[in-house]
């Protein structure tokens, strides 16, 4: 069992299945892990403290301060190789979308570090609401594993979706999760830019883009959890994102993300240049506001570094380098150029023939290109085209090793 030697915390919310979780406990302990357990006060209205104590050995916490002293839920997030949160009402879930603080588990789910996984329990009518399903796609927005709901008999009485995940399921799912076949990129280093530059004209202005850096994180995501160490190199105005494997540094301009991206490259077996960066910037930034003085304003705009092209200069046997294109005529000749001009191993080619709804949109329709193959994928979610994506770059790297 990959679970041994495992420390998880299992979070229980206020759902009829928190019975169900003194089973879950027994079990993550069987598989070898250390478990400790925080409840919120209506979980302890379904399953009792003295039960989930006695199994997991060790006291249940359930709010921020006890007769013990303060339970610090930064170092709890901290201790963690996973946070597991099994049941997940409605009404948590809701919590984690939108970062509310108000239940230790809460606060320890904001400063975890680690992998979290989400079990959510519901009645059907809730789990198919709009409400819940945009709840679910902002928690698994922000890199948190959504496990299966379960389809059976509810509380309820009804029969249909919304079931808690059985024990023996959530064991399994963390098991397959820290096995070594599903994290192949363990010991190796990546990193990822995202998002736009914004290139100053003065204290109040800038040039920039639409880029929203969602695919740039998706990416980053899908590569940490394949096991890789990913630095993420992030432009002003994209999303956090929290993961263990994942390091950020923000940057503003594309001259910051030239030296950010240059100065980790050279550690790096992958590099994936997701980000829109800026082509061209100011030749001057005005000290001060620039005011409106006639009816045109001439600009000077000079070349920025081409960072794609100097990591491609730089790349050394072992690196594997990806750029992305975005093009509006002649896309697979641009392309393909593109491919040999920067010495990248594969070019992701997004189409605006295919698709105006680039730039801030949840999907994409992409063609990965390489030296010896089209691979054009058909129109899905940003995070399925950043696990086509980095199983792409696996299997290049496995064809090399058998050369």
């Amino acid at each position: 069992m990959f679970l041994s030697g495992k420390k998880i915390i299992l979070g229980i919310s206020g759902s009829i299945a928190a019975y169900k979780t003194p089973e879950l406990v027994r079990q993550f302990i069987k598989a070898g892990a250390e478990v400790r357990v925080i409840a919120t006060p209506a979980a302890l209205d379904f399953v009792s403290a003295l039960s989930l104590s006695t199994v997991s050995k060790h006291p249940v916490l359930h709010s921020v301060s006890s007769g013990e002293g303060w339970n610090n839920h930064v170092e709890l997030g901290l201790w963690a190789d996973a946070m597991v949160i099994a049941p997940c009402s409605a009404n948590t879930l809701a919590r984690l979308a939108h970062g509310f603080c108000d239940t230790l588990l809460n606060a320890v789910y904001l400063s975890a570090r680690c992998p979290v996984f989400i079990a959510p329990a519901m009645d059907e009518d809730m789990w198919q609401h709009p409400s819940t399903r945009q709840n679910v796609k902002s928690v698994t927005s922000f890199g948190n594993h959504m496990l299966p709901v379960g389809h059976g008999e509810l509380a309820s009485g009804l029969v249909g979706a919304g079931r808690m995940a059985e024990p023996h399921e959530i064991v399994a799912f963390l098991n397959d999760f820290f096995s070594p076949q599903s994290r192949p990129l363990l010991g190796q280093k990546a990193l990822v830019t995202a998002g736009p530059t914004y290139e100053r004209l003065d204290p109040v202005r800038f040039i920039g883009n639409f880029s929203s850096g969602k695919m740039g994180l998706a990416i980053a995501a899908s590569l940490a959890d394949a096991g890789a160490e990913v630095t993420l190199v992030q432009g002003p105005g994209t999303q956090t994102l929290s993961h263990q494997n994942i390091k950020s540094i923000r940057v503003e301009s594309a001259e910051e993300m030239f030296a950010a991206a240059t100065a980790v490259f050279p550690e790096c077996q992958i590099a994936v240049m997701a980000a829109a960066v800026a082509d061209y910037r100011p030749t001057e930034i005005a000290p001060q506001k620039i005011k409106k003085t006639g009816d045109a304003l001439v600009l000077e705009l000079t070349k920025t570094k081409d960072i794609l092209a100097e990591l491609g200069g730089q790349k050394k046997e072992g690196q594997l380098l990806v750029g992305f294109a975005l093009e509006t005529e002649n896309e697979l000749v641009h392309a393909r150029e593109k491919l040999v001009r920067k010495n990248a191993d594969i070019i992701v080619l997004n189409s605006l023939a295919e698709t105006s709804d680039v730039f801030g949109a949840d999907h994409n329709k992409v063609t990965l290109i390489t030296a010896g193959a089209v691979q054009a994928l058909p129109l899905q979610s940003k995070k399925e085209v950043a696990k086509a994506l980095v199983q792409k770059i696996i299997s290049i790297q496995d064809a090399k090793e058998t050369v």
